[in-house]
């Protein structure tokens, strides 16, 4: 469900953030990516994208457009490989003969217990993944990217999937789909990792930002008060999950219907594998244990 905002930008057309940034908002809204994706424009005359976006030729063209007689294209820059963020990757550099910069591939960066699940193949989730996608120059925790009058360094923050970079540039980080103001983001075993995103959340609390630009919604102004907002909603609802497993075993199907009580039909789905990303990271801290082997349709129980 959208949030009741007045972040409504004109789709495809570049729209200037600050001195040196500007966004295009792509052509694929939906209850997951709300009003479409945000493309970010960084630097004057030699130019970043940071997150080209879907396969969309309407998409590909409002970022030629928004390149000026004396500007180009020097580097592209993928947050994370789904497919509302890296596929206009390829396009794009083929047109402009940008390299491609990202942490690796689709399964880059998961953790040894997801690497387990996923080759045990009856976890589920895999939703949205670019599983194409290869960098041409894979970009490592703290890395700096530097271009033609802007530096951007990278801040690796799995959670939302093993491979996600968030980016800063000066006192402002790019947190993609890490930290959104619209909507908290979907962590779905095994690419999706709780444990993982509770621990990027603690390592972008630790500066000061003056303005996150996320991948999805509008600029997030307050970012201490959001991130707080966010690791409080997360231990919410493990707090609910625990209370609700103290009255007898559930799945996790059953948990998230029982807690996400005002959550629109068609995205009970997306809480389903949230909450069972919660259970597999409170299996991990011998808090529950599942009944049998830990796979999607596991009932779990208190230890």
């Amino acid at each position: 469900m959208l949030p009741p905002d007045d972040f409504d930008p004109p789709i495809g057309i570049p729209q200037d953030l600050e001195p040196g940034l500007r966004r295009i908002v792509a052509d694929n809204p939906s209850p997951m990516t709300y009003r479409g994706t945000n493309t970010y424009l960084v630097g004057t005359h030699g130019l970043a994208v940071i997150d080209p976006g879907p396969a969309s030729k309407a998409h590909l063209a409002a970022i030629l457009a928004a390149v000026g007689p004396d500007q180009h294209i020097s580097h592209i820059i993928v947050t994370h490989t789904h497919l509302d963020h890296s596929p206009l990757s390829r396009d794009l550099a083929q047109v402009c003969g940008a390299p491609v910069y990202g942490f690796g591939g689709p399964a880059a960066g998961r953790s040894p217990i997801m690497e387990t699940l996923a080759e045990n193949g009856d976890i589920g989730g895999g939703e949205g993944i670019d599983l194409e996608f290869v960098p041409d120059h894979c970009v490592s925790d703290a890395e700096i990217i530097a271009g033609d009058g802007w530096s951007l360094q990278a801040i690796h923050t799995p959670g939302h999937i093993g491979n996600h970079l968030s980016f800063a540039w000066n006192d402002v980080c790019f947190t993609a789909d890490h930290v959104m103001g619209w909507a908290s983001s979907l962590v779905s075993p095994p690419d999706g990792d709780l444990t993982a995103f509770m621990a990027s959340c603690d390592r972008l609390q630790r500066d000061a930002w003056r303005v996150f630009y996320p991948g999805h919604g509008a600029p997030v102004t307050d970012p201490a008060a959001r991130m707080a907002w966010l690791v409080n909603h997360r231990r919410s609802r493990e707090a609910a999950i625990l209370e609700a497993l103290a009255a007898g075993p559930a799945t996790a199907h059953a948990l998230a219907a029982q807690i996400y009580t005002e959550t629109p039909p068609a995205l009970l789905g997306a809480a389903m594998r949230n909450v069972l990303a919660h259970l597999v990271d409170l299996t991990g801290k011998n808090q529950i244990s599942p009944i049998g082997p830990l796979v999607k349709s596991a009932t779990f129980k208190l230890i």
